[in-house]
């Protein structure tokens, strides 16, 4: 059967704006192409060196991403989650103690603290989607030792209060910043506030690689060493085992790579931080709740996550948009199946459940045209239920 140019040019037109409007929630190789050279260039400069673990790469990206922090010490690990049980298994935290901990948080948080044998206590999150400090008081007991701050979605949380009240009790604060690569409370950028601050370089997050990595920061001297012992089978020298530890070691090519990206990070982060203006400023819609920023917080946008009653009608309407969507989180870890153990009811934390049924992240990333961020604002404003 013949096609006429004119049925074949219709249906490539449709195809193109398909693909044209076709919109990921979130997509990497954008990020990269903005400097794939250097990228390119920086690997190729590892793979001839001859020198693939604890070289020079990892020991210059933590000097550097310490004096971005403004800390003293920065330990290069294999993943985020190493780096928080890591933390408190360092600071000697495990079974009979109990850390505090915000109940929306991702569930690697949790196990950071539950790997070591240690039991999560839960505070409810407040409108910023951060730690509530209003109710981090009620839940300290005789065997709490620590507080575990995420700052959520790459907004810093309310650390003023979270210091006084860690102080009062002498509790251990460590903090994950797993979303908030230079977030800022007043004048200093989250990690920096408590005992140790835990990173990911997971490559969907604002300072990310190309595969796992993570870091553990710190102004403690004596933290520091006993974390590069432990990372590296518990040797502080080549077959002297000091203690039993672990194999976590950012790798070079990773390290590598966050140097390149770390020298463009704050360009990034402003780029994330215009689309989110947009976002605060053009969505208009009485069924969509915006985020809200913290004041004296500072905003790096690792997710824009709004809220919305009518959430499975809004993700399956702008799926027929060609927009895609994601849920940070579904299901709060007191509900999951891993810890079933700690005897938490449903109902028994109404807050940290209801943002798990409405919050949903829409598509923010580099390098995202004007035109995605036109339409996304569009379909958003005109949605309706």
């Amino acid at each position: 059967m013949e096609v006429s140019i004119c049925e074949n040019y219709i249906r490539y037109y449709f195809w193109k704006e398909r693909a044209i409007m076709q919109i990921m929630a979130n997509r990497m190789d954008r990020g990269f192409q903005l400097y794939q050279n250097e990228y390119e260039s920086k690997l190729l400069e590892v793979l001839r060196s001859g020198w693939y673990v604890l070289g020079k790469e990892v020991s210059s990206f933590e000097q550097e991403f310490a004096d971005y922090l403004g800390v003293k010490h920065c330990v290069g690990l294999a993943s985020g989650l190493d780096a928080l049980w890591i933390a408190f298994r360092i600071l000697g935290i495990g079974v009979g103690d109990e850390v505090i901990v915000q109940a929306n948080t991702y569930i690697a948080s949790v196990m950071g603290i539950t790997i070591n044998g240690a039991m999560p206590v839960f505070v409810e999150p407040d409108v910023f989607f951060n730690l509530d400090t209003a109710h981090l008081e009620e839940k300290i007991t005789n065997r709490t030792k620590a507080i575990l701050v995420v700052h959520l979605y790459g907004q810093a949380s309310n650390m003023e209060s979270v210091m006084k009240i860690a102080k009062k009790y002498h509790l251990k604060v460590v903090e994950d910043c797993a979303q908030s690569h230079g977030a800022v409370f007043g004048n200093k950028k989250t990690g920096t506030f408590g005992d140790i601050g835990c990173f990911s370089f997971y490559p969907s997050k604002n300072l990310g690689g190309f595969g796992d990595g993570g870091a553990i920061v710190t102004n403690n001297v004596d933290i520091a060493e006993e974390v590069r012992i432990f990372r590296n089978y518990g040797s502080e020298k080549k077959y002297y085992n000091k203690v039993v530890g672990a194999n976590s070691r950012l790798d070079e090519i990773q390290a590598a790579f966050l140097r390149v990206k770390l020298k463009h990070l704050e360009e990034l982060q402003e780029e994330r931080k215009t689309i989110c203006e947009r976002y605060l400023k053009e969505l208009e819609n009485k069924q969509i709740i915006l985020p809200q920023i913290l004041k004296g917080a500072s905003h790096v946008w690792h997710q824009f996550v709004i809220m919305c009653k009518e959430r499975g009608k809004l993700i399956e309407y702008l799926n027929s948009k060609q927009i895609g969507t994601a849920i940070h989180y579904p299901i709060p870890p007191h509900m999951s199946e891993a810890y079933q153990y700690l005897g938490i009811q449903k109902g028994s934390l109404p807050v940290t459940e209801m943002y798990a049924d409405r919050v949903l992240s829409i598509p923010l990333y580099n390098g995202m045209r004007k035109e995605e961020q036109d339409y996304v604002i569009e379909s958003l404003n005109l949605f309706s239920n």
